[in-house]
């Protein structure tokens, strides 16, 4: 069968730095191929060349029969080429219908709308990608998957060939997967050729058929995804064996460092929860995305304080109104939108690295530079962040090294605590492995670690205990001995019967 796409010996530099060296790929119709690497290795200069956002140097681009000696976004939809993307991208204010139509519609500035036949249009295209969606609602209302449904709606509108989905899972629990790959499912069905990117690789032999691998810019190899071992394909991705991507040892456990009593929220949505973590200790978080999880991150912060139940840091009862008290009491949080919340993309590393504490870096009021680099350079070092310098933008480095800076934010103000909230999430398998090794550096030296996710495999591999949230309660607590996903899932979904 002659693939929809075909790319060969594709090759591309930005600045003398070479981001695809000799990359070819090929999709056919009606089969999902995953793309893998680590982050750099070439995905999205690909993606981007793909869609016509960039052009290549050298090589060749096929689609559906048309070499093409220049291509643009018009030319690529035109050809049948459509992408997802980790954000979708929708006009919040705008309802559902609209949006659809913005994506499909040419109107003449006097053509007057014909408002039934566009909420129709909407209607049926949503159920033919799967969802439910009512066409009036406001874009911003929708959840993450249904605004997936609507990009996905607007893919099938254009009656696209090719389907580009660039981590689509990032933010999905395990039911909303399954969802959207049933989706897939459909769609492949019906002849369209999907590219998949995802650093999940439990979800390449889930839902594709072929897997390529991309490592510093090249094709290392292409195989059959249900064939391919999960230890094989990353070490394809980064070069060399991974021991373990969860390399937790055992640590010397201390004294309580936090505990809530009976917390409750009625902003958080909380109800009587009751957890410590010590010294030295990994406690994960676990339970579904809306559980309350991050909710329980976000009191004990003091972004919304409890409304009653008692916090104890280090046996001594102490209110927390504010991030600023956590702070003082040594409370450093990782949020899980790292792009949104954690770091600000247009400082430098040096600038992010001393913001959750600038009296550090300051005298009389102004920022002493010289200290503020000497303070960078120390995380740089000790974290590994790949950055050509301390005053390297931050959005101009991988998700992973991203992930680095607002860990370095943290560790600036020498906490005794740390809530990581998702601290892998959309980073590649060999920074994940960096993060985790980090992780347990820490715990060895004495911080007591919060760790929220929504990985199974993660929660098992590197907590101590586990405690599991459903409705904003802990549901229960098991020791790492103890713990398998079953159990999890059980304590998770108690209205469910889970077999054990």
């Amino acid at each position: 069968m002659a693939p929809v796409l075909e790319a060969r010996s594709i090759r591309k530099a930005f600045a003398g730095v070479q981001a695809l060296k000799d990359v070819s790929f090929e999709l056919r119709a009606g089969e999902v191929h995953a793309l893998v690497g680590e982050n750099g290795a070439g995905k999205s200069t690909l993606i981007k060349i793909m869609t016509g956002a960039l052009e290549a140097d050298s090589g060749t681009l096929t689609v559906i029969g048309n070499q093409l000696l220049h291509n643009d976004p018009s030319i690529a939809r035109a050809l049948g080429i459509a992408a997802i993307y980790q954000q979708p991208s929708l006009f919040m204010d705008l309802s559902v219908a609209e949006n659809i139509a913005w994506a499909l519609e040419t109107v003449r500035p006097w053509q007057k709308i014909d408002w039934k036949a566009r909420k129709q249009r909407a209607l049926e295209l949503l159920q033919r990608a799967g969802g439910t969606i009512d066409p009036d609602r406001l874009a911003g209302s929708l959840s993450m998957p249904e605004q997936q449904i609507v990009e996905i709606a607007k893919a099938i509108g254009s009656d696209a060939k090719i389907l580009i989905t660039d981590e689509p899972t990032a933010a999905l629990t395990d039911r909303e997967v399954e969802n959207l790959f049933a989706v897939f499912g459909t769609l492949r069905a019906q002849g369209l050729g999907i590219i998949f990117i995802s650093h999940r690789l439990e979800e390449i032999s889930a839902i594709a058929d072929r897997v390529t691998i991309l490592r510093d810019g090249e094709t290392i190899a292409t195989r059959n995804s249900r064939e391919v071992r999960r230890e094989e394909l990353i070490e394809l991705m980064v070069g060399r064996p991974i021991a373990s991507v969860f390399p937790k040892r055992e640590v010397a456990i201390g004294e309580i460092a936090l505990e809530l009593r009976n917390v409750s929220s009625r902003a958080a949505g909380l109800h009587d929860v009751s957890l410590s973590v010590r010294c030295g200790e990994i406690v994960g978080l676990a339970g579904l995305i809306g559980s309350g999880r991050t909710q329980i991150a976000e009191t004990i912060f003091g972004l919304t304080p409890a409304d009653s139940g008692e916090i104890l840091a280090s046996g001594k009862s102490v209110p927390i109104p504010s991030p600023a008290r956590a702070i003082q009491l040594g409370i450093g949080y990782v949020p899980e939108d790292r792009r949104e919340h954690g770091i600000i993309l247009d400082m430098p590393v040096a600038a992010n690295a001393s913001l959750a504490d600038l009296s550090r870096v300051s005298r009389w009021g102004w920022i002493d530079l010289e200290r503020e680099n000497e303070l960078a350079q120390r995380y740089i070092h000790q974290l590994r962040i790949k950055t050509p310098s301390a005053q390297t933008a931050t959005g101009e480095l991988s998700g992973g090294n991203q992930q680095k800076v607002a860990l370095a934010r943290w560790l600036a103000i020498e906490p005794k605590i740390l809530i990581l909230d998702e601290p892998t999430q959309g980073v590649d398998v060999g920074s994940k492995s960096e993060i985790h090794s980090l992780m347990v550096d820490l715990a060895e030296q004495g911080l007591a670690i919060i760790m929220i996710s929504s990985e199974l495999p993660e929660i098992l591999g590197m907590s101590d205990r586990i405690v599991v949230i459903h409705a904003g309660r802990v549901s229960g607590i098991l020791s790492r001995q103890e713990a398998t996903q079953q159990k999890i899932l059980s304590l998770a979904l108690p209205h469910l019967a889970v077999i054990q």
